[in-house]
């Protein structure tokens, strides 16, 4: 029988990174400098292990091969086990991103052999005095002064700044021009994608001293420059049941994410079609299911299988749940 399958982070470390993943949620990252943590990946650049239970040290795409449509339900069914939809990071930006934009499914396959697009969503975990990101472009932004504006130098000008605090959530659709910000921390939800088109990068040069590649053609092929300012931020629609606040976040075509704050025990829904994933954002617990439990603490990440029937989450805490749609 399959059970909550806690997954063991994938570090990445980055021009960008910081330490707030050790200093947060006592993770074992490997420099100062890492800038992501990817919590549940099946893709060619990063795939997770399992660090509990019978299928402890075994890979999630070999444990989607051996249980297919039991651990990833019947939405996703045989697809996933070639494709697992989803990709999930927390990620840590003591410095800021560069400006950049995904492709959509149709352009990445046929530009990107057959890379999915990039669809994401951010939770904004934490955020220092005065953090921003960059989301769209303001009004009046043209391609061809876009353009301009990179051969200039100054594209900056052109982009729009979104002052951010922990809680708020941003959903990025592919072709959206974005950057998270210096002194942010994130949870990423994305279609499980790598594929990634930098416009501007600060100027700044890589550790070995060089400017990091531009991707500037694809990105002017791509981008949507429509006027986006007051759409960023997403409110979100609130339903309280007993002590349990259940915020729904994002539902579009790829994935549906919900916030979940525990104050003692939650009540959680799977009848085979779909698999759960859990980012425990602050807080403790356990996993609760028909043949026992898990305990978790703030920061940890777990596929919840879809065969494995409902459950409850037992504890004082605060949840990220996600799932492919």
């Amino acid at each position: 029988m399959l059970y909550p399958l806690k997954l063991q982070p994938i570090y990445k470390e980055t021009i960008w990174g910081g330490s707030k993943l050790r200093e947060k949620f006592n993770k074992d990252i490997p420099s100062d400098y890492t800038g992501e943590s990817w919590e549940v990946a099946c893709h060619k650049n990063g795939t997770s292990i399992i660090s509990n239970g019978a299928l402890k040290g075994k890979s999630l795409d070999n444990v989607i091969k051996l249980y297919g449509v039991l651990l990833l339900g019947s939405r996703v069914g045989v697809k996933g086990v070639e494709k697992f939809p989803l990709l999930v990071k927390i990620l840590d930006a003591s410095d800021k991103l560069s400006v950049q934009v995904h492709p959509d499914d149709g352009y990445a396959m046929k530009h990107e052999k057959g890379e999915l697009g990039k669809t994401e969503m951010w939770y904004v975990i934490d955020a220092e005095p005065g953090a921003q990101l960059i989301y769209g472009v303001k009004q009046g932004t043209t391609q061809q002064k876009f353009k301009q504006s990179i051969i200039d130098g100054n594209l900056e000008e052109q982009l729009n700044h979104v002052d951010v605090e922990a809680g708020d959530v941003f959903h990025i659709p592919s072709k959206t021009l974005h950057a998270i910000g210096k002194g942010i921390l994130i949870v990423e939800i994305q279609q499980n994608s790598d594929t990634t088109y930098r416009v501007y990068d600060w100027n700044r040069v890589g550790a070995d001293g060089t400017s990091r590649k531009l991707h500037i053609k694809k990105a002017l092929d791509v981008a949507d420059l429509s006027e986006v300012t007051g759409k960023e931020k997403v409110e979100g629609q609130v339903i309280n049941i007993g002590t349990t606040k259940r915020t729904h976040l994002v539902d579009c075509k790829y994935y549906t994410t919900e916030k979940i704050e525990v104050k003692c025990r939650s009540e959680e829904q799977l009848n085979g079609e779909k698999f759960d994933i859990i980012i425990v954002i602050d807080g403790e617990g356990k996993i609760e299911y028909n043949l026992g439990d898990v305990t978790f603490n703030d920061g940890d990440s777990f596929l919840i299988p879809a065969c494995m029937g409902d459950y409850s989450i037992i504890g004082r805490c605060t949840i990220l749940k996600t799932y492919a749609t």
